[in-house]
């Protein structure tokens, strides 16, 4: 039985947010729970107190606390 891939339906948008303050990405996808990996550049981010994942069902969410010019 092939998988059906996880696609994602609604795509990171641009978001502009003051240096030092919080800022949420989101995405969804066509899979509820599906694994998700978030990067910046080539590197994966891990859990921290700068970086906080989140996934709801279909929804999955970045949030940066603190943010500075180099998490562009």
């Amino acid at each position: 039985v092939l998988a059906v891939p996880v696609l994602i339906k609604q795509a990171l948008e641009n978001t502009e947010v003051q240096e030092g303050k919080s800022v949420s990405l989101r995405c969804e996808l066509s899979k509820a729970d599906a694994a998700v990996v978030w990067k910046k550049g080539e590197a994966t981010l891990q859990a921290s107190a700068k970086y906080e994942m989140k996934q709801k069902g279909t929804v999955a969410e970045l949030v940066i606390h603190n943010a500075e010019p180099e998490d562009a």
